[in-house]
Order: C-alpha cells, then sequence, then structure tokens
C-alpha cells in the first residue's frame, strides 16, 4: 500500500518520505534488545538494484587493512553551513552512547591507534558531554595514544577543557580564512559571533590545558588568493592541514545533495599556487585531492565505513553487525597513499615537545 502511495508522489518528495522511514526505523533498531538488524546501505552505484551489495573493486588489494587511524563522523547536524561541505546533514541520527562505545572498542581490538571525532559539529550533541565522553572512554579505558576532535569552535566552552581536555590529545578548529567576510560568504558565519576571535580564544585554552592545537582549511573560490602566512605563524599550531576544495556526489554536488560546492572548487594549478606561497610555514601540511580520496577511514553515524573511490560515498555494513574485518574490506582504504600523505605522526601530546 505505502509503494502504491509513493508511486503518485512527485519523485523528490518520494525520495524525502522514504528517507524520513529510513531514519526512523533505524533508531527503531537499535532500540530493540537484542533483536540487531542490519543497517540500510541508501546509495547505490548507478546502474545497480537497491538489493545489490556494495562489494569490493576489481583491483582492490585483498589484504584486510588495519584501521590504525580512523575518522568517526558520529553526527551530521551542524551550525554552519559552509557551501563545500562534503559531508552534510542527510540525517539526524546518533548512536546511543553504549553502542558508540562498543564500536570504538571493536576499533582498538581491530589494531586502531588513533581516533578523530569528526561531524557535522561534534559539539552540537548533548552541548559537547556526547564527545566528552567518548573522549574520556578512547584515553581512559581503551588507551589509545592518540584522541582528536575537528570542530568549527563555535559551540566550545572552557568547562569542557576544565573537564575533558587531559584526555584530549589534539583540537582541530576549521577556519579557512581570516578575513570575516569571507567566513561569512563560505558559509562559516553564525551572527554577530567572529570566527577569528573565537579560534584565538580557543588556542590560548589549548596552552592552559595541554591541548595540542591544530588548524583545517579549506582552500576554495573564495580564499585561494590569500596570504594567511602571519596569521598562522602567531597561532602556532602543531599543524596546519590544508585541504584542496573536493567534490563528492550525493553530498555537495549532484541532483541529492544539500550542498552546490562547485562554485567553490579551484585547479590542481591554483591549489598549488596557494601552497607556493605558504611554504615557510613550517607546519603546513597539504592534501590534494587525489591524496585525500583514498586515504582517510571514515566511519559514519551508523559506524559503516564509507568508500569514496568513485567519487561518491557507499556504506559498507555496520561494524557492529558484521565487524570490523568483514566491514572494512569494503572501504575503499589505500592504507599506502595513508602512509604517504603522512597518515601517522607524532599524535600523542605526551610524545610532543610544545610551549603550552
Amino acid at each position: 500500500m505505502l509503494l502504491g502511495v509513493l508511486g503518485h508522489l512527485p519523485l523528490a518528495l518520494a525520495r524525502a518520505v522514504l528517507a524520513a522511514l529510513r531514519g526512523q526505523l533505524s533508531a527503531l533498531c537499535w532500540g530493540l534488545v537484542p533483536l540487531v538488524l542490519p543497517l540500510p546501505s541508501w546509495r547505490r552505484r548507478p546502474g545497480c538494484s537497491p538489493s545489490t551489495p556494495v562489494t569490493p573493486r576489481e583491483d582492490q588489494d585483498e589484504t584486510v587493512p588495519t584501521p590504525t587511524s580512523v575518522n568517526y563522523h558520529f553526527t551530521r547536524q551542524c551550525n554552519y553551513k559552509c557551501g563545500f561541505c562534503f559531508h552534510t546533514a542527510k540525517t539526524s541520527f546518533v548512536l546511543p552512547l553504549e553502542e558508540a562505545k562498543r564500536g570504538l572498542a571493536m576499533l582498538k581490538e581491530a589494531g586502531m591507534e588513533k581516533i578523530n571525532f569528526s561531524g557535522g559539529e561534534p559539539f552540537l550533541q548533548d552541548r559537547g558531554e556526547f564527545v566528552g565522553q567518548l573522549v574520556r572512554f578512547c584515553k581512559e579505558e581503551l588507551k589509545l595514544p592518540s584522541v582528536s576532535i575537528v570542530s568549527n569552535g563555535s559551540l566550545i566552552r572552557e568547562r569542557w577543557f576544565k573537564k575533558y581536555g587531559e584526555y584530549l590529545d589534539i583540537l582541530a578548529i576549521s577556519c579557512d580564512s581570516f578575513n570575516e567576510e569571507v567566513n561569512v560568504l563560505i558559509g562559516r558565519g553564525q551572527g554577530k559571533k567572529n570566527h577569528v576571535e573565537n579560534l584565538h580564544k580557543l588556542r590560548q585554552w589549548c596552552r592552559e590545558y595541554a591541548v595540542a592545537f591544530k588548524i583545517n582549511s579549506v582552500i576554495n573560490r573564495f580564499n585561494v588568493e590569500e596570504d594567511m602566512n602571519e596569521q598562522i605563524k602567531a597561532l602556532n599550531p602543531v599543524r596546519w592541514k590544508v585541504f584542496q576544495c573536493l567534490l563528492i556526489e550525493g553530498e555537495n554536488s549532484g541532483e541529492d545533495a544539500l550542498r552546490e560546492a562547485d562554485k567553490f572548487v579551484i585547479s590542481d594549478e591554483d591549489f598549488e599556487q596557494f601552497l607556493k606561497r605558504h611554504k615557510g610555514v613550517p607546519c603546513l601540511v597539504p592534501e590534494s585531492n587525489q591524496k585525500m580520496r583514498d586515504s582517510y577511514l571514515i566511519l559514519d553515524e551508523y559506524m559503516r565505513f564509507l568508500n569514496c573511490r568513485n567519487g561518491w560515498k557507499e556504506p559498507s555494513k555496520s561494524i557492529l553487525d558484521i565487524g570490523v574485518e568483514a566491514a572494512i574490506k569494503f572501504s575503499g582504504f589505500d592504507e599506502k597513499m595513508f602512509l604517504k600523505r603522512g597518515g601517522k605522526y607524532v599524535w600523542s601530546k605526551a610524545d610532543m615537545i610544545l610551549d603550552w
């Protein structure tokens, strides 16, 4: 009967209804104990039926990679609207805390050394308490060498550092420009709050609470001509990760996308010119589209690995359902590229020589 009703709706509306129903069903499934149902893989390759399982590429190495460093995007919700965002608010789902901890323990057992919590905006969930408890769990109970967070910084308060700062190795703050007008143009604006001023405040808290400070910047059409040398040197982060704006089908490009990032895209030559202008910054860590696409292990909000090799995100089944080793085979992860881009570095603050 439902299919009959949907058949009379416009395609876009039908898709929205189905997406909403899937979200409700997934949330219901997590609430059923001890019943565990496999989570749906919503995206599929062109030409495949919805029932076609995602399979490893024919040229993919059969060796199962070790999840040494994992990026867990536990929420897609965000209070900013960056125009080039490639992990957009397609669901509002967040795993129950204990289920997230179970998955993290499985990853540690499989060889994880570093966990990075991202989003969306990680500090939206329970005003930072959710990510704070995960950070403490990973450091105190799992004894991970490195625990980090990527955030836009707008919702972080000093009380969070007082409670959880000792368990966090690295805090990475996204900042694409030191011109506030450009930040607003990109989508990193929030009313009267000044993104750059907040960046300096967070830098100071990191010093006071012994958390290594990092900056992430996405280089795009609106900031590619900017000279950031003096500002970055003054802030003195342990790493300045510089990304080339990347298109991902279904996220920031294409019919189903919530963002249209085409206007932000720059050429490889433009990106190289930006890097050349900032070659004197010792903490600069550049990442082109080629380096980014296959060299990250990404877990979504359901703890599914996301394979981005074909230009869109193909999810595996959840590690909570089939285990890490079975799921990671579908991740598209290029372990050699991970090492080549410098994915493994001194990432524990205990091993860093820093002037806090």
